[in-house]
């Protein structure tokens, strides 16, 4: 579990876990340059710790070897690419399976799926989309009611009191999922407490645990996961149990419920859903209102789309596709966040990048956090500017990255509809306002957050 402990830290997209063990080591010279194997057991590990996580390895690695440079992991030589002429030159045939899904079942031990053929993989990662896309339809008014509810309340407070956006919108996504993914048994805040509590306590040791190994040295740590886990498991496998017996065809468990899977791969797709969705989704919308803070001329720009397309009325599904500009200001935001900084695949057959010869069975690392904040990639990286979406070749770049059409994650299109809705509704009521002297820096693990609690204030528009 070594080699998965760093990729839990950072993959948004990762291989079959699984497949990495069932090449045997390589030690063949890929003569493309990098660091050397710190360590004969570990190779490169302890630098990735000393760093902090994957990402900011990455960058110091690139920083040093340029573009295309390679590292240990473990006893396996490893490439990365960190530059997107780079990335449009690496051909990899592997698309049938949804990665970051595959990931986290191998993380929490579920193997269903991870060994299956390739129909059944294909098949299985289209269950899981059309349920998602269907409880979608089917609950937008959910959706919108649990946004309106949550700018109301913040529509009620005085200007300058102090509105902590992990808090209030972690709160808004899980009850969305909650309710989206499994019914209306999450309309009880009772239930959406209890359930986040395992949530946390299992997404939190997905990352540090595996990262040092520190869970497998504490008893106490490892029993709580463990417990936390076979609690969210018996509470998913009930709900299974209980929606089969009802017949309805409403939330996400119910659409897989159509389908030949067992209830405890149902079960398995649930706990996916329920953990990722919810972080990508409540990330999102976090830096999305940190950004708009930041920049009085952004909002009143996506202000005056949304009168423009909505009027006085609230967002609907088709009208979605409508908002231009939102869809700039979400995907600026996962650029300058650098929402999820890595994706991997493994070389299924030989590859050549610029001079260099990637042998078969290396493990290819998309280095996303390096290239979204690349100087020769974007103009001004590190500033926040939703009008350099308006540029085709800017929106062909960030679609080759994965972050816009048919390879974009399930969760990830989950989340920009969240965020639309929230931003729909927040930015025709209230103006955001950053507060003075606060720094908000990135945590870039699996999914990007900021290392502390952020705030800022509204105010109502006149």
């Amino acid at each position: 579990m070594l080699d998965f402990a760093i990729f839990a830290v950072t993959f948004v997209i990762i291989l079959v876990g699984a497949v990495l063990y069932l090449y045997p080591s390589s030690r063949r010279a890929s003569g493309i340059p990098g660091f050397n194997p710190a360590d004969e057991k570990d190779g490169n590990l302890q630098d990735i710790v000393n760093r902090g996580s994957l990402h900011e390895f990455l960058v110091s690695l690139h920083q040093e070897f340029g573009s295309v440079a390679s590292f240990w992991f473990g006893s396996r030589p490893v490439v990365s690419l960190g530059c997107v002429e780079q990335l449009r030159q690496h051909i990899n045939p592997n698309h049938t399976t949804d990665s970051f899904e595959t990931m986290l079942k191998s993380l929490l031990g579920y193997q269903s799926g991870i060994q299956s053929g390739v129909s059944e993989a294909v098949m299985r990662k289209k269950v899981y989309e059309t349920a998602i896309n269907n409880s979608v339809k089917n609950n937008f008014p959910l959706v919108l009611k649990l946004v309106e509810e949550l700018v109301g309340k913040w529509s009620s407070f005085p200007d300058d009191q102090h509105i902590p956006l992990c808090a209030h919108l972690l709160g808004l996504a899980m009850k969305t999922v909650t309710q989206l993914a499994l019914g209306e048994r999450f309309k009880d805040d009772t239930a959406v407490i209890s359930f986040r509590k395992n949530h946390d306590a299992i997404w939190s040791e997905i990352g540090k645990g595996y990262l040092d190994g520190s869970l497998e040295k504490s008893a106490s740590r490892k029993g709580h996961y463990e417990k936390a886990l076979s609690e969210m498991e018996a509470v998913l496998l009930s709900l299974v149990k209980e929606r089969k017996a009802q017949r309805k065809q409403t939330v996400f468990v119910d659409g897989l419920l159509q389908s030949s899977l067992t209830e405890r791969q149902i079960m398995e797709d649930c706990m996916v859903f329920t953990l990722a969705g919810c972080v990508i989704a409540a990330n999102l919308c976090i830096w999305a209102l940190h950004f708009l803070s930041t920049s009085e001329e952004v909002q009143d720009k996506l202000y005056q789309e949304l009168e423009e397309v909505l009027g006085s009325e609230p967002l609907s599904l088709d009208k979605i596709s409508q908002l231009r500009y939102c869809q700039q200001v979400l995907n600026e935001t996962v650029r300058t966040a650098k929402l999820t900084p890595v994706a991997a695949r493994l070389q299924e057959v030989e590859g050549k990048v610029d001079q260099h010869v990637i042998p078969k069975e290396t493990l290819v690392i998309y280095s996303l956090g390096v290239i979204l904040q690349d100087a020769d990639t974007w103009s001004t990286p590190y500033m926040f500017n939703p009008d350099r979406f308006e540029e085709e070749s800017v929106r062909k770049t960030f679609c080759l990255l994965g972050f816009s059409g048919n390879q974009t994650c399930p969760e990830l299109r989950f989340a920009y509809t969240v965020a639309t809705v929230l931003l729909s509704t927040l930015v025709r009521q209230l103006k955001l306002h950053k507060l003075k002297g606060q720094v908000v820096e990135v945590k870039s693990e699996l999914v990007s957050s900021p290392k502390d609690e952020t705030w800022i204030t509204v105010s109502k528009r006149n």
